[in-house]
């Protein structure tokens, strides 16, 4: 991409703060929006280009604040209106970007909007901005359809009428707590553009759209097969279902896109969208919708060469169809952790979480694996995401006593899904501090585990070799040497590329390989070995 059509977007490394687990400023157990002011420098230091927040705004905190009670406010547990202001402004001191969470396909129950509809009759404007029906069967007892809840257990619950007879059903594709709102209806959208105004007004970069492709449903609800992987796997193009990424979603992108455009173009939109194949996920970043959209085809590609230069390859194609960049992600706050993910031998395809009982990982395999697809993925032309914590070599808490546990997926699966506790657990940064410096107390949301403390940020700060050092090292390389906005081109090895004048080597085989005579590794994930062969696992960026 020419230097003179470049805007920060385009090749930023963008860190997600997941607010209630980054740091703690009043010792309450629960992060907030002073521990994260105060903590923006380490991440300007670290070497990221912009900070994206999951939700702070006022809620019951079923779903962990992705059940929004009020769109234009800040919870107390997190802080104030003026906190928010003054992370932003700190941020933008720093030369960062700050990017928060919408959530739109769904409100929480305590929404005023939703407990209007509650009290008012079936048919009113007020239940119209959600997806009521009548239930099937006599006496409306069955629900409209046989759709399930993402988090298990029906997507439907009846409701009770205001003179207490049974009434009406709505739907939640997520937890009982998060009624989907009905985008057929213009006050929907009309409220959301608001929103968008009302944040971007703050002096956000952007927002990060949740559930990006869940917004329109089928207008009959028509009932569908759900695979064998259950409903939030990703379906077949041949299988698509009513519920997901239906036409009507981009419509609505294209008009968010224009309110972002208004206020210039370094406003960006970002799509959470589990959509396949990728050249599906690329409808969302035309030109005139999204800027950006998760790829998680390569979060989950397996680790062998093979997987990993058809997901590359696929990526880059398929985006360049619509002139998009792409936009790479190993970790966040709703997967298990690369980290762990990779300490298996066999490839782990559940996205749910690791618990007491449950076949652990190798963990320091996973971790070696881990420096090694972060590094191949910094080494892409495009846009990346890290989770925070990953900077550290954080694995999953694994080992999580099944009482502590908060996610609803536990719940409403009854025990059969663990849910997404463990990835997000407080992370530390001092080793023999309260709460592993996470805040001024012992408290914590979620336990921490003891191995915490070897992972603090403390214990690795100016340690060569330590992943946190690691990060730092490679973030500077790919700014210095321009690979975001590169160009990938492959070599001849199982998996070896060039971007620019850097090139790319990770070895997958069981043996060390050599690298080219003359070469001078600029970074590798691990030391190479004595004679100067790559082990396996490793990536090694290098120059000829």
């Amino acid at each position: 991409m020419p230097d003179t059509t470049r805007l920060w977007w385009h090749d930023a490394v963008i860190y997600q703060v997941y607010p209630r687990s980054f740091a703690d400023s009043d010792g309450d157990g629960m992060g907030d929006l002073p521990g994260i002011t105060a903590h923006l420098a380490d991440l300007r230091d670290l070497g990221v280009d912009a900070v994206w927040l999951s939700p702070f705004y006022p809620s019951p905190q079923h779903d962990a604040g992705y059940d929004v009670a009020d769109y234009r406010d800040v919870d107390p547990l997190f802080g104030t209106l003026g906190d928010a202001d003054k992370m932003i402004a700190e941020a933008h001191a720093l030369s960062l970007r700050v990017i928060v969470d919408l959530v739109p396909n769904h409100t929480s129950s305590e929404h005023v909007w939703f407990r209007a509809a509650l009290a008012a009759a079936p048919g009113s404007p007020e239940r119209q901005r959600y997806i009521f029906r009548d239930g099937r069967g006599p006496g409306g007892d069955e629900p409209p359809n046989g759709w399930r809840s993402t988090f298990g257990g029906p997507a439907w619950t009846r409701v009770s009428e205001p003179d207490g007879t049974p009434g009406q059903w709505y739907l939640h594709l997520f937890d009982v707590t998060q009624p989907d709102l009905d985008w057929d209806n213009p006050e929907v959208r009309a409220e959301f553009l608001d929103v968008l105004r009302f944040w971007l007004d703050r002096g956000v970069d952007g927002f990060r759209v949740d559930v990006a492709h869940g917004l329109v449903k089928d207008r009959d609800l028509a009932d569908w097969d759900y695979p064998d992987a259950g409903p939030w796997s990703v379906p077949p193009e041949d299988n698509r279902p009513p519920m997901w990424d239906q036409e009507g979603v981009h419509d609505i992108y294209r008009q968010w896109r224009t309110v972002l455009d208004s206020y210039g173009p370094d406003r960006i939109l970002v799509a959470e969208a589990w959509v396949q194949p990728i050249s599906r996920l690329t409808r969302y970043v035309r030109p005139d919708e999204m800027h950006q959209a998760f790829n998680f085809p390569y979060l989950f590609a397996g680790w062998t060469a093979a997987d990993q230069r058809k997901v590359i390859t696929q990526s880059l194609a398929d985006n360049a169809t619509v002139g998009a960049i792409t936009t790479w992600v190993l970790s966040n706050h709703d997967v298990l952790r690369h980290s762990t993910r990779l300490g298996y031998r066999e490839r782990l395809r559940k996205l749910s979480g690791i618990g007491v009982g449950d076949p652990q990982p190798d963990v320091a395999l996973g971790l070696r694996r881990a420096r090694a697809a972060t590094l191949q993925m910094l080494a892409l032309p495009g846009s990346a995401y890290l989770y925070q914590g990953e900077e550290l070599g954080l694995p999953e808490h694994t080992e999580m006593p099944d009482e502590a546990r908060q996610d609803p997926t536990w719940f409403r699966s009854e025990g059969v899904e663990r849910g997404r506790d463990g990835c997000r657990v407080p992370i530390p940064w001092e080793a023999d501090a309260p709460s592993y410096g996470f805040g001024p107390s012992d408290n914590s949301w979620l336990p921490q585990p003891a191995v915490w403390a070897e992972y603090a940020r403390d214990r690795q700060n100016g340690v060569p070799g330590s992943t946190l050092e690691l990060y730092r090292s490679a973030l500077r390389l790919r700014r210095s040497h321009s690979l975001g906005t590169g160009t990938l081109t492959w070599e001849d090895a199982a998996l070896s590329f060039r971007n620019g004048d850097v090139r790319v080597l990770t070895n997958f085989d069981e043996s060390p390989v050599a690298l080219p005579v003359g070469a001078s590794v600029l970074v590798s994930s691990e030391p190479l070995d004595a004679d100067g062969r790559v082990p396996t696992d490793v990536t090694v960026w290098f120059t000829t």
